[in-house]
């Protein structure tokens, strides 16, 4: 489950792919699959988002590791295991690292 929360050195990483017209089934089956794999082999992941536009040109992750070494670490697995190099059949992505700065309920 994503933690929202200020203050809790959470690494988050936010990437949106742009993908061709009905690719975002195949992307969302590929970042699902990738994000199995670390769930079971990372110790510091701790969760994946997957979102898909309305208009079928985007697919939103939001990926969030116990901290930058997990983060790293969960990098190397992704590399090693061949995600990162399949994303590129799906899309192009725009990835950025970030903490969470505040956050507002009702």
């Amino acid at each position: 489950m994503p933690i929202i929360r200020a203050g809790t050195g959470i690494v988050t990483q936010i990437n949106v792919f742009t993908v061709a017209e009905g690719g975002q089934e195949a992307l969302l089956d590929h970042l699902s699959q990738a994000a199995r794999c670390c769930r079971a082999a990372v110790p510091g992941w701790l969760s994946a988002s997957l979102h898909r536009s309305h208009d079928g040109t985007r697919v939103a992750n939001y990926a969030q590791c116990r901290d930058l070494a997990s983060w790293h670490a969960v990098m190397e697995c992704l590399h090693r295991e061949g995600f990162i190099d399949g994303n590129r059949r799906f899309g192009t992505a725009s990835p950025g690292l970030y903490d969470v700065a505040a956050t507002f309920e009702r």
